[in-house]
């Protein structure tokens, strides 16, 4: 594959795709990099994925707000300026603190993308219903690794 240079605008309208509470822009699908894939995630207090695996490596930095995130079974608050790199197969989630929070995600490779699409389509009001999360979920290649913590 002949790999190019990519620019993409941020003139260019981006659909709010409705993720678990959360809003999430796609910034750079993997479709258009052929590999990464950035995303522009922002939640209320208490929103964020449960506990789960996927292959590829993800990656935070924190614009906004506050967040804990859990790393296996390590918990680390991401402030304003704050990062933290997750390897893939590693078991992760984030709750948002309070006054909620904004940050950039990065993913090595594409994944992402499809799957907060297509639970955006099966869940447009973005609430959390496993039943219908999870077989969309295992059909990405992100497995549900335990309930979403309180």
């Amino acid at each position: 594959m002949n790999r190019q240079p990519l620019f993409l605008s941020s003139r260019t309208p981006r659909k709010d795709l409705h993720v678990v509470g959360e809003v999430i822009h796609v910034l750079a699908d993997g479709s258009q990099t052929h590999g990464p894939e950035v995303f522009d995630q922002q939640g209320p207090e208490g929103s964020g994925p449960p506990p789960h695996t996927h292959p590829w490596d993800e990656a935070y930095f924190m614009l906004e707000g506050a967040m804990d995130v859990q790393i296996g079974d390590r918990t680390v608050v991401l402030e304003r300026g704050d990062f933290v790199f997750i390897p893939g197969g590693t078991v992760h989630c984030f709750r948002y603190r309070p006054g909620g929070g904004r940050f950039l995600s990065f993913n090595s490779c594409a994944g992402a993308a499809k799957f907060f699409r297509e639970i955006d389509h099966a869940l447009p009001d973005g609430r959390v219903d496993l039943d219908t999360i999870v077989p969309i979920a295992v059909a990405n290649h992100v497995v549900p690794a335990g309930p979403p913590p309180r």
